[in-house]
């Protein structure tokens, strides 16, 4: 009980201090958790990290990433402990961890599935029948056609406000991670049109918030409603049904970048902190470029 006393408080204080946002604290909180649970009574000792560490690899197998997650949670939480004299020594400073880094390429759809996702959408709002089938439909179309479109994240889609649409300018205020903010133009004029539709159907119903998206009820959708939609629709369109809503920012990135836009630019358009993240999606465009010399370049057969 003292631990977990202790690691809300410092959950309060880095959540005032750092101004961090509800769901890196939610994610805090649960790796706090889980180190705690395995400290169950024992005291913090030289060996604790090692231990721990050892349990997550060896017995409970889990990634070098999520590992690697976790231990930079511990970094911070125990300076914490350390400074408040909550222990007398910072026995995390007694080690020294290095993972390997997987590389994952990002997975993404091929631009005929992205075709068949907005054919399908559009489909079921032409043959909407129902006020609410085609306030539906609608809603569903502004909201995917805008992830296809700007690689918004969905949390970044759910938290778009009415005030976050700069009519005039065709351009909408994105709230990403960290707090941080970020302009994205919408230069697909039919995505326009699309959003424009919503905003006006949206008016049918009464709504208890002033988020864009919104559900059945009137209340801001959340990210698992968007999941559910995007699901819902890739099972009815003959999709990846592994795939997520994320492939679709993938998608997005990988074709600026292969259609010749600068790295920096992308970088900027999907809110990344660091262009290291965005390096990622070059590797993509050439892979697919050799695909492509491998299959079509005359040269091959001569």
């Amino acid at each position: 009980m003292e631990n977990l006393f202790i690691v809300e408080e410092y959950l309060n204080v880095i959540k005032s201090t750092k101004n961090l946002s509800d769901k890196t604290i939610t994610a805090y909180r649960s790796d706090l958790k889980d180190f705690t649970d395995f400290l169950s009574h024992e005291k913090y000792d030289k060996t604790t990290i090692l231990r721990y560490v050892h349990q997550l690899m060896h017995e409970r197998k889990l990634k070098d990433s999520s590992i690697k997650r976790k231990l930079i949670v511990l970094k911070m939480y125990f300076e914490y402990l350390y400074s408040h004299n909550y222990i007398e020594q910072n026995y995390y400073q007694c080690h020294a961890f290095k993972f390997k880094k997987a590389k994952h390429l990002p997975k993404t759809l091929a631009v005929k599935e992205i075709s068949k996702l907005l054919t399908l959408l559009n489909k079921q709002n032409c043959e909407a029948m129902t006020p609410y089938a085609t306030w539906k439909a609608t809603r569903n179309l502004a909201l995917i056609d805008i992830l296809i479109s700007t690689g918004i994240r969905i949390a970044e889609a759910s938290e778009i406000s009415l005030n976050d649409i700069i009519i005039t300018d065709h351009v909408i205020l994105i709230k990403g991670k960290g707090r941080k903010q970020r302009l994205i133009y919408i230069s697909c004029q039919q995505t326009w049109t699309n959003l424009k539709n919503w905003l006006v159907v949206r008016n049918t119903k009464p709504t208890s918030t002033d988020k864009v998206f919104v559900n059945r009820y009137g209340n801001q959708l959340s990210i698992h409603g968007i999941e559910y939609i995007y699901n819902k629709l890739i099972t009815s369109v003959g999709l990846q049904t592994h795939s997520t809503p994320h492939y679709l920012r993938h998608t997005f990135a990988t074709n600026l970048l292969a259609n010749g836009a600068d790295l920096r630019s992308v970088q900027e358009i999907l809110g990344h902190t660091s262009v290291s993240t965005t390096e990622i999606y070059t590797e993509v465009t050439a892979k697919r470029k050799k695909q492509v010399m491998t299959r079509f370049n005359y040269r091959n057969k001569l």
